[in-house]
């Protein structure tokens, strides 16, 4: 028996568009790329994003510079600075040439907190370094090398600095206007000033009147008129005066004007200053006194030769000697031997100092 087929008839919706494709494949919005142009793209991408974060680095790291330089040459940048590396020889300093007793006072000061206040230096073209303000604070760092030897703790020392190639009168300003705000500054080591600064081949001024018009403009015009008359002291008598920052405004001033109209009192002055060697403060206040007309009515002594004998006239025998405390000055007279020096004697065990006091006074016998 013969099986019959069974036929079903199926509708297909007739669809006009040719078919461009294979079968099995589906069309896609946008061609597909290999895998070497999609590689070489992510590339192209990662480069140009590098270089926009390379662009933006250099620009912080040129802004930081700038502010660098600028900080640099406000000062505000500071450094430890080898002290063999600092010369202090471009500016003519206000402090009086000889021991300075209140160094000892700053050393302490150092050795217990540091160094507050950091010196400021101007960096030479050849190498190194030229002081331009902290004297006082760079001598106490090489008192301090010198005494402990220890180079890690004092051999460098906190600098600011100034832009090279400032100006020479600028320079002296910086260094004059930090000092203004001293309170032991005298007249007379402000005169010095004024004087060595005119007489600077560097600075543009040669007359040391005009000079303390450029130097101190921050300071009043009285101040200014009285450093102006300590000038005639130090130029007449600089050299003679072991005890210039001693002397009183108004003895200076006084002892000026004397000088003005009395010219010949400064030979007189002079001889009897270079006769009287060993004196102390009071005795060569007592001498400019008595030439100002301040200590008596009679009239300036003639001038005399020097002494080379003992004499009687003297009422004391001064002198100083520096110590690792600092500087020890040294009084004697009848009936007493004074010895002050910036230290506790009364912590020294008394046996211990009476046996020193024992041996120096069996050497002096």
């Amino acid at each position: 028996m013969s099986k019959k087929r069974r036929v079903f008839d199926i509708d297909l919706p007739e669809d006009e568009t040719p078919e461009t494709f294979p079968a099995g494949k589906v069309l896609e919005d946008a061609p597909r790329r290999g895998p070497m142009a999609a590689a070489i793209s992510e590339n192209a991408d990662s480069l140009r994003d590098r270089e926009t974060i390379a662009a933006q680095i250099r620009a912080e790291n040129d802004a930081l510079a700038h502010e660098h330089v600028r900080l640099k040459q406000a000062g505000l940048i500071t450094d430890l600075i080898p002290l063999d590396q600092i010369d202090a020889f471009k500016l003519v300093r206000d402090r009086h040439k000889g021991a300075d007793p209140d160094l000892a006072e700053l050393v302490t000061s150092i050795k217990a907190i540091g160094l507050s206040n950091p010196i400021r230096v101007e960096p030479k073209a050849e190498g190194g370094y030229e002081l331009v303000q902290g004297y006082r604070r760079l001598a106490a760092f090489r008192q301090l090398l010198a005494e402990t030897g220890d180079v890690e703790a004092y051999g460098r020392i906190p600098a600011g600095f100034v832009a090279r190639g400032e100006a020479l009168e600028k320079l002296y300003r910086r260094m004059v206007d930090e000092n203004l705000v001293r309170k032991d500054i005298s007249f007379a080591e402000m005169a010095r000033l004024a004087v060595e600064y005119a007489a600077d081949p560097g600075t543009v001024e040669s007359d040391p009147d005009k000079a303390v018009a450029l130097l101190f403009q921050s300071a009043s015009y009285s101040k200014r008129s009285y450093i102006r008359g300590f000038i005639r002291l130090v130029e007449r008598l600089g050299e003679n005066l072991l005890f210039p920052a001693d002397i009183p405004r108004a003895l200076g001033l006084a002892l000026s004007a004397r000088i003005e109209e009395q010219p010949g009192i400064v030979l007189a002055i002079r001889a009897e200053l270079k006769g009287f060697a060993n004196r102390a403060v009071a005795d060569e206040l007592a001498i400019l006194r008595r030439y100002a007309g301040e200590a008596a009515e009679e009239p300036a002594p003639e001038a005399k030769p020097a002494k080379t004998g003992p004499s009687s006239a003297k009422a004391k025998t001064s002198f100083q000697i520096a110590r690792p405390q600092g500087t020890a000055k040294c009084v004697a007279g009848a009936g007493r031997l004074e010895i002050r020096l910036p230290r506790d004697f009364s912590t020294i065990d008394r046996l211990r100092l009476e046996a020193a006091v024992r041996a120096l006074l069996d050497q002096l016998d």
